[in-house]
């Protein structure tokens, strides 16, 4: 399997198979802290080969650069199956609202998929 889109962005969306992905960004940032994002997007495009159809699970963990969770894991199963092809590609598409930044510095979103750490991207949080 490998991971061929995994962002951070304004709106997302998938409609019979197509992502539609709008402002993707991985800095936000804030005048006063602590501070609260109103909504972001998390998007991902997973694609596997034929021989890995089938149920798989997946995680997805945010931490900051001390290791600790920022927010409770978002957690699942995707269903693989191919149309004739020798691979399939599955969408994660995830809406957060009301993020809260206490200060600011970094998190990884970090992507398991059973129970594999496949992926992880930054987002970084500034003051203005």
């Amino acid at each position: 399997m490998k991971i061929e889109l995994f962002t951070f962005c304004d709106f997302a969306q998938e409609n019979g198979g197509k992502l539609t992905i709008v402002g993707t960004f991985d800095n936000i940032i804030s005048r006063n802290f602590p501070c609260v994002h109103p909504h972001l997007s998390v998007v991902i495009r997973v694609r596997f080969d034929l021989w890995e159809f089938g149920q798989h699970t997946f995680r997805i963990e945010t931490r900051d650069l001390n290791g600790e969770i920022n927010m409770e894991a978002i957690s699942g199963n995707i269903e693989v199956r191919g149309v004739g092809n020798a691979s399939a590609v599955s969408h994660l598409v995830f809406s957060i609202s009301n993020l809260q930044f206490k200060t600011p510095g970094m998190i990884n979103m970090v992507l398991f998929i059973d129970d594999k750490e496949m992926d992880s991207i930054p987002l970084y949080i500034r003051k203005n």
